[in-house]
């Protein structure tokens, strides 16, 4: 079985995993509607860059 000759660093080893992070979600004001909308996603409200394109169920 394979074993590391030597022993990863603290730095090495935090380098490597600098990617190895969460994404805060892409959250946009919408001013027309007052609202907080994901960004290239419908609203709640049903619209999308400013038109209605679905009614509420």
């Amino acid at each position: 079985m394979a074993v590391p000759a030597r022993r990863t660093s603290k730095t090495k080893k935090r380098l490597r995993r600098t990617h190895e992070k969460l994404k805060s979600p892409e959250i946009s004001f919408d001013e027309n509607l007052g609202d907080y909308r994901k960004s290239h996603h419908v609203s709640l409200k049903g619209y999308y860059g400013g038109k209605k394109v679905m009614d509420k169920k």
